[in-house]
């Protein structure tokens, strides 16, 4: 994981970079250059060249990295909270089908947490 954090601090690095640079369209930017590096991992993979599919999935975590980075400052998110959030959502998934539990219904049940969890920040209806 020691080069996840370097590359993470990498993508910090570069955020305070695009904070001054006018050709960053924020998060919109990321989002754009994802789908187009997607497109690139699935080129590669029907192309089966390892060393080129590492560095386009390379790509796409740069390019991630970048977005959440660019939604910090945007919406407030936090990359330790996505990865929080992640881990537990996937851990809550793998358990289960672990246990016979279906993935639609945990995906289901999660679902349901996570409105719930969405409606408890929503401010009070005025009547």
């Amino acid at each position: 994981m020691n080069s996840f954090t370097n590359l993470v601090n990498i993508a910090r690095r570069k955020a305070l970079f695009d904070q001054s640079n006018p050709w960053s369209n924020g998060s919109s930017t990321y989002v754009e250059e994802i789908q187009k590096e997607i497109q690139e991992v699935a080129e590669e993979i029907a192309q089966d060249r390892k060393p080129y599919l590492e560095d386009e999935l390379g790509d796409v975590l740069w390019d991630y990295l970048n977005l959440v980075l660019a939604l910090e400052k945007e919406k407030g998110i936090k990359l330790n909270d996505v990865l929080k959030r992640a881990a537990r959502k996937y851990e809550e998934r793998i358990s289960g089908v672990e246990n016979g539990i279906l993935w639609k219904d945990i995906k289901e049940k999660q679902k349901a947490a996570l409105a719930q969890e969405q409606a408890s920040t929503l401010p009070p209806k005025r009547t």
